[in-house]
């Protein structure tokens, strides 16, 4: 009897280990996650400072296409500043600790989604801001304005795509992390269980 109960306490023992182990594993992968994204939106929060920044010294003395090419930069980097400010301060004050292991994965795999989604509008910025410096090749009109607003496009899609690809290959790579933890998680017929392997 004595040894039934031993083993049972055991197992026990070993049961509840296990489940630490998992949820270590998860609350580590969560403060992984954010600390990622914390340093993404910190990143383009520092190009959009940078940009507005060196904007606003420079399109004072600036004519023409260049002057416009400065005031593209600042408008633009306003925008992603704001962008880079709330997805800073939302990933702040998220609690890597109440994230399950369901909602561990939407919110991976989502961000991963719309960062591609992003690199390909990047794209078509790109191609707009091509345009725009076609287009002012062939206007007599606001000629200026299209070359310094199309070359402040292109510039600035293509920060983007660069910054969405690396920051994409950056929570990628922690996928196999994520799916080796979801591995000690398997259905029985009663239920979510732990694998334990001994």
């Amino acid at each position: 009897m004595r040894i039934i109960f031993t083993f049972l306490l055991l197992f026990s023992i070993l049961g509840v280990q296990d489940t630490f182990a998992q949820d270590n594993s998860l609350l580590t992968f969560n403060q992984e996650r954010l600390k990622v994204n914390k340093t993404g939106m910190t990143i383009l929060g520092s190009w959009a400072l940078v940009n507005m920044g060196v904007g606003a010294v420079l399109v004072g003395n600036a004519e023409g296409a260049e002057k416009h090419f400065h005031q593209m930069n600042i408008g633009w980097n306003a925008i992603n500043l704001g962008i880079a400010a709330f997805g800073y301060f939302q990933t702040r004050k998220s609690d890597p600790a109440s994230f399950g292991l369901q909602a561990t994965i939407d919110e991976n795999y989502s961000m991963q989604k719309v960062i591609l989604f992003n690199a390909g509008l990047d794209v078509g910025y790109i191609a707009s801001g091509f345009y725009l410096i076609e287009k002012s090749k062939n206007v007599e009109e606001n000629a200026e304005l299209w070359e310094g607003f199309g070359k402040s496009i292109v510039l600035q899609g293509g920060f983007l795509f660069l910054f969405d690809l690396g920051f994409h290959a950056v929570l990628a790579s922690k996928n196999k992390k994520l799916k080796a933890i979801m591995a000690n998680v398997g259905m029985t017929g009663n239920g979510i269980g732990l694998n334990m392997r001994f």
